[in-house]
């Protein structure tokens, strides 16, 4: 149900501010893939996080019959290292169906643990 009010947490909800600031272009408005880039709602069912770890960081070339599709390797940007645990969690629950589409419509408060980790990850 999309129209459903849900409550999600700080990192669930950070995690979708930074797939839409960084990943939405080619993996879709909610992780449902495109074209050109696979839907993580699908990929995330099985994807564990250290897979998922090393693919964002690291990038992956995948050939489908003849066609290469190339995620790049991201490592180097704090816009999405710093917040890959977020990331992470956002779309996990959007594979197994716990967040629908679109922006969540309430989400909890930023904890000062985070403010400081953010921070400190950020450089600032």
């Amino acid at each position: 149900n999309t129209d459903a009010v849900k409550k999600v947490d700080w990192m669930t909800y950070s995690g979708w501010r930074r797939y839409h600031a960084e990943c939405h272009v080619c993996h879709g408005p909610n992780a449902e893939g495109s074209s050109f880039a696979p839907a993580l709602k699908e990929s995330l069912k099985t994807m564990d996080y250290a897979k998922f770890l090393q693919v964002v960081a690291s990038g992956q070339i995948r050939d489908v019959a003849g066609t290469k599709y190339i995620m790049p390797a991201l490592g180097d940007n704090k816009n999405v290292m710093c917040y890959v645990d977020d990331l992470y969690v956002y779309l996990r629950a959007r594979a197994v169906g716990d967040l629908p589409r679109g922006r969540p419509a309430k989400k909890a408060e930023k904890t000062a643990a985070y403010k400081e980790a953010e921070a400190s990850c950020m450089g600032g």
